[in-house]
């Protein structure tokens, strides 16, 4: 058996077909592309992708691939791009992936078909998107984990979503395995983004999206024309492999294959009822099944403490909101907001609602400390302290939106039409809907493409 792990992850991608994928799964394959989809068209509408097309100076259809949500296209590789940061742009995309698994593989592969000159089927689609996920997280385990990797200060979107990228265009280009390999190891070259953004708000981690579609996009492009990559990306003893240089030591290669096909990686996967960081997802849960089991309301709560571990401190427990983007990923932030507004969705991310004269009072009640006995990925402890003095104590260990907890078909559809109405026309929602949740019977999914224009 071939040792080499780039090889035989290349190969494990080209040979898996798309009956190796149980019903459930392309199930929720499409609920994921739907979700992402969603989330994309509302971002369209963003600050963050106002930016980048201004800045490309995209004004009108200029290229095959469609840029989502307006009335403009470009060449693949921009559009990638420019749906990428959209898809990441409100924190409404899916996670537990790459971790940002949708917002990397689907503008990718959608990029890609808008310059293919065959048509591609759904259950093409369908496969790419799912191969996409399987090798972007397994990437992720390999260099560590989320919480070993991350923690080192790489946002694992960036760095280990160029993977899934490339892989999942590899496959919409039919790639053989030689040339499979050498765009995994060409993605390597694509990888990158920290975790500087979370100390004043900027906009990068919406970038870090955006480029790993793009960067996955060209790892695939360039080795259909022959281009090699490096074939010992994912040799953990080699100086410059990824997991060499990303994961300070504390690696587990054959992640990158061991049981492959036995559990689906898009199964883990969580879809976000919350437009805040995933990490922020638990407490609003906690917060909400206690205000509604105990009868309180907002008035009612003198106190909120809040128990959390050192690593997610560090990702989601500081109070200094001045942007959406410190909103999105501050869990005192969601709590106030919970309180406040009695959701915490996109309205409650906008600065009307985080510079609103309550929002202050009620941050001052919520206090967050670190207890060093949490390991890193485990779920806060919110504790609301009422004004007659009782004190009630939560952990949820499975969100919301989760594989363990999560949202019905219904609810996810209707989360998709509110986001994507936002932008498109009732019918042309409706439209999109209908074909994504029938993709496996689509005979030409580059139809798609005019409906998200």
């Amino acid at each position: 058996m071939n040792d080499n792990l780039t090889q035989v992850l290349a190969e494990l991608a080209c040979s898996t077909r798309f009956d190796a994928f149980p019903p459930e799964t392309i199930h929720k394959a499409k609920l994921h592309i739907l979700d992402t989809l969603g989330a994309a068209i509302a971002g369209s509408a963003s600050r963050e992708t106002d930016t980048v097309v201004a800045m490309l100076g995209i004004h009108a259809e200029i290229g095959p691939s469609s840029i989502w949500g307006r009335s403009i296209a470009s060449d693949p590789r921009t559009a990638a791009f420019v749906n990428g940061v959209s898809a990441h742009a409100y924190e409404l995309d899916d996670s537990g992936g790459c971790d940002h698994s949708g917002a990397v593989v689907l503008p990718a592969v959608l990029a890609a078909l808008g310059d293919h000159t065959g048509s591609i089927g759904g259950h093409d689609l369908l496969r790419s998107v799912l191969l996409g996920y399987e090798v972007g997280r397994r990437v992720l385990e390999a260099v560590g984990g989320y919480e070993e990797h991350n923690g080192l200060g790489w946002h694992s979107t960036g760095t280990c979503g160029a993977f899934g990228a490339a892989a999942a265009v590899g496959s919409i280009l039919k790639l053989d395995v030689d040339a499979m390999a050498s765009a995994l190891g060409s993605a390597c070259s694509f990888a990158g983004g920290t975790w500087a953004f979370i100390h004043n708000g900027s906009s990068t981690k919406k970038l870090h999206a955006g480029r790993a579609a793009e960067g996955g996009l060209m790892a695939a492009y360039l080795a259909r024309q022959g281009f090699e990559g490096p074939d010992s990306v994912f040799e953990a003893e080699r100086w410059g492999s990824f997991l060499a240089t990303f994961g300070a030591g504390k690696c587990d290669p054959q992640a990158l294959i061991r049981d492959f096909g036995q559990y689906w990686r898009l199964n883990r996967c969580s879809i976000k009822p919350h437009a805040t960081c995933r990490g922020t997802h638990a407490g609003i849960d906690a917060l909400d099944l206690m205000l509604q089991r105990y009868g309180l309301a907002s008035a009612d709560i003198a106190a909120i403490e809040v128990d959390i571990s050192g690593f997610q401190y560090g990702m989601c427990g500081g109070k200094v909101i001045s942007s959406r983007a410190q909103a999105q990923m501050s869990l005192p932030y969601a709590l106030a907001a919970r309180l406040r507004y009695g959701e915490v969705f996109l309205a409650e991310l906008e600065e009307a609602a985080w510079s609103a004269a309550e929002i202050g009072p009620l941050m001052e009640r919520i206090t967050v400390s670190v207890d060093p006995d949490m390991k890193d990925e485990d779920e806060p402890a919110i504790t609301i302290v009422t004004a007659a003095g009782e004190r009630h104590r939560l952990v949820v260990e499975f969100p919301l939106g989760g594989p363990q907890n999560p949202l019905t078909d219904e609810r996810l559809i209707g989360k998709y039409t509110a986001l994507a109405g936002m932008v498109l026309p009732a019918a042309r929602v409706d439209a999109i809907s209908d074909f994504v949740l029938d993709l496996e019977n689509q005979t030409d999914t580059r139809s798609l493409l005019a409906l998200l224009q």
